[in-house]
């Protein structure tokens, strides 16, 4: 009985997500967006790998008005070069009702011209949907560009570790069930 009580996986994830939305917190870049924004997913950990043909996944979780409203994942294929391997955090913020909607319909899809600004958050590296080249270990300010809502959506990622040289086209398709 008491290692069913220190062992509690939907503790340990919803500890994930806090971290996770804790952390884009922490970034300038992605204040303003929390601030403004009619709602958010958020990916605490995408796995992301490559040699030729590469793939990514990761789970998440929708939230509007500060209440999970609903469960996401994530999944990419790409092909063209690439090599390695790559965990990265990623956030996608809604403008209003319309682009939340148009992401909760049950599928979405964002396109290869797609882009994300990569933010650096303690000892993170940079990190993007589009083409990306991270490295784990290096910290600093935050030294992204700025960012603006493209079609009432916002796209950041934060790299958790890991090494990928990738020049691909790629688009992300997400998947959401209401909770």
């Amino acid at each position: 009985m008491m290692a069913t009580l220190l062992f509690n996986p939907a503790a340990l994830a919803d500890e994930s997500y806090g971290a996770a939305i804790n952390k884009f917190k922490q970034a300038p870049a992605t204040q303003k967006f929390f601030d403004s924004a009619y709602g958010f997913a958020i990916f605490p950990t995408v796995g992301k790998g490559g040699f030729g043909i590469g793939a990514a996944y990761g789970k998440g979780r929708v939230y509007r008005g500060g209440g999970h409203t609903g469960d996401t994942s994530l999944s990419q294929l790409s092909i063209g070069f690439q090599v390695g391997g790559q965990a990265y955090s990623e956030i996608i913020f809604f403008k209003d009702a319309n682009a939340y909607n148009e992401f909760t319909s049950g599928s979405f899809e964002f396109g290869a011209q797609a882009s994300a600004v990569a933010i650096n958050v303690g000892a993170n590296a940079q990190a993007g949907t589009t083409g990306n080249s991270a490295g784990a270990g290096q910290g600093g300010a935050n030294k992204a560009a700025s960012a603006a809502y493209i079609n009432g959506m916002a796209v950041f990622t934060a790299a958790k570790g890991g090494l990928m040289f990738e020049a691909a086209l790629a688009g992300q398709s997400f998947t959401f069930e209401e909770k």
